[in-house]
């Protein structure tokens, strides 16, 4: 067994969402693998293992801990302005070839990414709210790996939080189950979801499986949640206009309030054939999505080159009620109502109860935690 196996191993307690059955085998619930995991042996995700016919679960440590923009995440319909906590832990569902986490994500999959043992760093959820309180931060996030796998420690983190007054978020793949978003429903307030694409085949390159993550997004939006949907838009594996087009129809079927970005790829981890995604092709995807009939449609992560695509809009009377250059907010006229300040159209997201507070021109983020 590898040293971040071991290290790994140490910092795990037995999970609650899976089933134990009559041959010390284990069926998981944390997302739409359901691994049936034997005795011994690990699911897909390699941090949730069967121990003596007992799933164990990570618990108890971060391997990321850094205080964000939350228009990082990216939420643009939540909170604008302000810091959201964002921690990982180790572990992924999927393996993609082009992930920017792979060091966290990859563990104890990929070899190369057996030093993300030195950033593991034990926690408690009160040492987490904490830090929350330090750099001024209005929302805990779980992201940078899969959060849907260490689902247990994150709502016991979001139990802490929420009592703390903290709103609650994912940033996941999508990936979930009936039982795991039952789990975490009463501890969260928003779900970021990653379409990777619209195309079964390269979806199962990645490691997952399309219709899968489109009932997960159907499935957050329909217990309520607060759902945005990122598209990350690669040249050559998923930017053609059909694929375009049948992704934001899909988002427009279920709602033409949720939000949807399309960003940039670029070269990184295993996946370094493709070009960078140009602000053009951004424009084209983003366009797209507007001729669809989607009412929130953001092009992001190439800041000042996609025109008026970072900032927010009324639907009704296009008044510009967010101003953004990159992760910064420069403006800020939604009503404490959530409504528009100019003609009073309603403006879906979470906003701040205090628009007057909305922190402006990057003031207090990034706030690094260690």
């Amino acid at each position: 067994m590898s040293s971040l196996a071991n290290v790994l191993d140490g910092l795990t307690v037995e999970g609650e969402l899976y089933e134990a059955l009559a041959d010390k085998s284990v069926r998981c619930f944390a997302c739409g693998h359901r691994c049936l995991i034997r005795e011994g042996k690990r699911g897909i995700c390699q941090v949730r293992f069967n121990q003596g016919g007992k799933l164990r679960v990570p618990w108890g440590y971060v391997a990321a801990l850094q205080s964000d923009p939350i228009e990082k995440k990216p939420f643009s319909h939540v909170m604008p302005g302000s810091n959201a906590l964002t921690f990982g832990m180790l572990g992924c569902d999927y393996h993609c070839s082009y992930c920017q986490n792979w060091l966290t994500s990859q563990a104890m999959r990929d070899p190369a990414s057996d030093i993300s043992a030195q950033f593991v760093k034990s926690m408690t959820p009160s040492q987490m709210v904490d830090h929350a309180h330090s750099t001024n931060a209005s929302v805990v996030v779980s992201s940078y790996n899969e959060p849907l796998i260490t689902s247990e420690w994150a709502v016991e983190v979001f139990k802490h939080a929420k009592q703390a007054g903290l709103m609650c978020a994912y940033v996941s793949n999508g990936n979930n189950t009936p039982e795991v978003m039952e789990y975490i429903r009463p501890y969260l307030d928003a779900y970021k979801v990653d379409l990777k694409c619209m195309n079964d085949k390269n979806y199962r390159k990645l490691g997952g499986v399309l219709q899968h993550t489109l009932d997960g997004i159907k499935r957050a939006r329909d217990m309520g949640l607060w759902v945005e949907v990122v598209t990350l838009v690669i040249p050559g594996f998923n930017d053609s206009n059909e694929e375009l087009w049948d992704a934001a129809r899909f988002i427009g079927g279920l709602s033409i309030d949720i939000p949807w970005h399309v960003t940039a790829f670029h070269k990184d981890y295993k996946m370094t054939e493709p070009d960078n995604t140009t602000a053009k092709t951004l424009m084209r995807a983003a366009e797209i999505g507007r001729e669809a009939g989607l009412r929130y449609v953001y092009a992001g992560n190439l800041p000042g080159l996609v025109e008026d695509y970072e900032n927010t809009h009324c639907p009704k009377c296009s008044q510009r009620l967010v101003k953004r250059s990159g992760y910064i907010v420069r403006e800020y006229h939604i009503s404490a109502e959530g409504t528009c300040q100019k003609c009073g159209e309603k403006i879906a997201g979470l906003w701040p109860k205090n628009p007057s507070a909305v922190g402006l021109n990057g003031i207090g983020h990034p706030l690094p935690v260690w």
